[in-house]
C-alpha cells in the first residue's frame, strides 16, 4: 500500500422506533441534548474529549451545556483539528502509526496516553481562531475538565507519567494550530448568486457566510477540488426531467403542495435533517465503546473520521461554487423556462423544508455522510455490524433511533431522505455520496498507516 510522508508541522435493516416534529434543516445550531459536562476514566479519554469538543463547537448558547452553536460545515473543520491533535499526541506515547504532523518530540512510552488527550484537546479547542469566539464560560468549562481528567489519570498512572503526557498533549497542539493558522478559515470567498436558467440563486435571501469552507486548506488532499463531480444533468435532458419529476411528486410540503410521499418516507426525511457531526459523533462514540477499542485506536478512528468529513466537505463546497446549480424550489418554479418540455412548471411549490442557503450540486449532507460510513466501514470491516443512529428530533427534543448493520446503508438513506425532503435532486446527492467516498478511501490509502517495526 502506497503511503505518503507526515505532513510538516509548519507548511501544512432500518426501524424507526418513534417520530415527533421536524426539529430544524442541517445548518441550523444543534439545540443541546448533551450528556452531563465531567470527566470520564481515562480509559475513555478519547470518547470524553469528542463529547466536551462536540459540546463546545455544535451546542447552542441556550443550551443545559452551551457551545457556540457552529453549522456542520463549520464545526467539522475545528473537530478535524482537534481529533488531529488528540491522534498525534497519543502517537506519540505509542508509536504504532505514522504521524499527521512531523517534527513532534520524543516522548516516553510509558507516558500517560489520557493525560495526552485532555491536554492536545483542551489546548486546541481554547488555542483555535473561531467566529464567534468561546464565551468564557465555556472555556472556563474546558478547563475544569482538563484538571479532572488530569486528576483521574494521575492517579491511575502517576505523576511523572502524566507530566510527560502532558507534554506530548501540549507539542501535538501547539504543531496543529501552527499549521492551521493560515489555512483560508473565515476568508472573503461567498458563492456567486445569479439569476439565469439553472443557476443558484439565495430561496431564503441568504447567502452562506461560511461560503469560505469551499477555500479552506484540506486536511489530507491535495487541492479542494480533488475529488470534481460529474456535475448535473443538462436540463435539457431526459434524466434531468425525471429527477425534476421525482422530487416535484415527492418533495412538497404536503400542504400548500400536494406531495406523494408516505408517511414512512416523511420519518425517513425528517430524521436526516439535524446536525450530522453530532449525531454521527455520538453513533460512534457508541460503537467504538461496544467494540473494546483501545485508547489509541479510538484517537485513530476519530482522527480519520473527522479529516476525511472536514475535507469531503471542504471538496464539497468547492463542487458547489463550481456547478452553482439551482435548488428544486426555483427549478420547479421556473419549469415553465427552462427549454425542457417535460418538466411542467409550479410556481407555487414548496419543499418540506426551506432549502439551505447555498447551490445544490452537490449534497453537503450527503458528503459527509458518505465519508464518516466508508471511513468506517474501512476501519471495522465491510461484513455486517450492527449499529444505531439516534437523532433528538422536536421541541423539545425526543430521542429517534434507526437500527442498521451495514455502514452503506446509512449511506442509501441519506441519498434517499435528502431528495424527499425536496431540498436536492437525486444526483447531487449521489455524487456528493461518491465525493465523500472517495475522500474516505484517500485517506484510508495514504495517512495513518502502521509503522512496520
Amino acid at each position: 500500500m502506497f503511503t505518503m510522508k507526515p505532513r510538516s508541522a509548519t507548511r501544512r435493516a432500518v426501524q424507526i422506533v418513534g417520530l415527533v416534529a421536524l426539529m430544524a434543516v442541517a445548518p441550523a445550531p444543534w439545540s443541546g441534548m448533551s450528556e452531563s459536562a465531567k470527566a470520564g476514566p481515562p480509559a475513555d479519554a478519547v470518547l470524553d474529549w469528542n463529547r466536551h469538543a462536540m459540546d463546545a463547537l455544535v451546542n447552542a448558547p441556550s443550551a443545559s451545556t452551551p457551545g457556540v452553536g457552529q453549522p456542520p460545515h463549520v464545526a467539522i473543520q475545528h473537530l478535524a483539528m482537534v481529533q488531529g491533535a488528540v491522534y498525534d499526541a497519543v502517537n506519540l506515547i505509542d508509536g504504532g502509526h505514522q504521524p499527521y504532523l512531523s517534527g513532534l518530540p520524543r516522548v516516553s512510552p510509558s507516558a500517560s496516553q489520557s493525560a495526552a488527550v485532555a491536554t492536545a484537546a483542551h489546548d486546541v479547542l481554547v488555542g483555535m481562531r473561531i467566529t464567534p469566539a468561546l464565551p468564557a464560560s465555556v472555556v472556563d468549562r474546558l478547563r475544569r475538565l482538563r484538571d479532572e481528567s488530569l486528576a483521574a489519570a494521575t492517579a491511575q498512572d502517576g505523576a511523572a507519567a502524566v507530566a510527560e503526557g502532558v507534554e506530548a498533549g501540549r507539542a501535538a497542539a501547539a504543531a496543529m494550530l501552527n499549521d492551521r493558522a493560515a489555512d483560508g478559515r473565515y476568508g472573503a470567498f461567498r458563492f456567486t448568486e445569479a439569476s439565469g436558467i439553472g443557476q443558484w440563486r439565495a430561496t431564503s435571501g441568504v447567502n452562506d457566510p461560511n461560503g469560505w469552507v469551499a477555500r479552506v486548506e484540506p486536511f489530507t488532499l491535495t487541492s479542494t477540488s480533488q475529488f470534481r463531480t460529474k456535475g448535473p444533468h443538462a436540463l435539457t435532458s431526459g434524466a434531468y426531467a425525471k429527477e425534476y419529476q421525482e422530487v416535484k411528486d415527492y418533495g412538497g410540503n404536503g400542504t400548500s403542495t400536494p406531495t406523494r410521499r408516505t408517511q414512512e418516507q416523511t420519518n425517513l426525511a425528517l430524521f436526516y435533517t439535524v446536525h450530522p457531526p453530532e449525531m454521527f459523533s455520538r453513533t460512534f462514540r457508541a460503537l467504538a465503546a461496544s467494540e473494546g477499542l483501545t485508547l489509541p485506536e479510538q484517537a485513530r478512528l476519530f482522527a480519520m473520521l473527522n479529516m476525511a468529513a472536514a475535507d469531503a466537505l471542504i471538496n464539497c463546497w468547492d463542487d458547489k461554487a463550481h456547478w452553482n446549480f439551482w435548488r428544486p424550489i426555483t427549478a420547479i418554479r421556473a419549469g415553465a423556462d427552462d427549454g425542457n418540455a417535460k418538466t411542467a412548471g409550479d410556481p407555487g411549490w414548496t419543499s418540506l423544508v426551506p432549502s439551505p442557503p447555498y447551490p445544490d450540486h452537490p449534497s453537503g449532507y450527503n458528503c459527509i455522510t458518505a465519508a464518516l460510513m466508508y471511513t468506517a466501514q474501512g476501519f471495522f470491516g465491510a461484513g455486517k455490524l450492527p449499529f444505531s443512529v439516534t437523532a433528538f428530533i422536536g421541541s423539545p427534543p425526543a430521542p429517534v433511533t434507526r437500527e442498521y448493520t451495514h455502514f452503506r446503508d446509512v449511506v442509501k438513506d441519506v441519498i434517499e431522505a435528502r431528495m424527499l425532503l425536496g431540498i436536492h435532486f437525486r444526483t447531487p446527492n449521489e455524487q456528493g455520496a461518491d465525493l465523500g467516498r472517495d475522500v474516505a478511501r484517500w485517506v484510508q490509502q495514504h495517512y495513518f498507516q502502521p509503522v512496520h517495526r
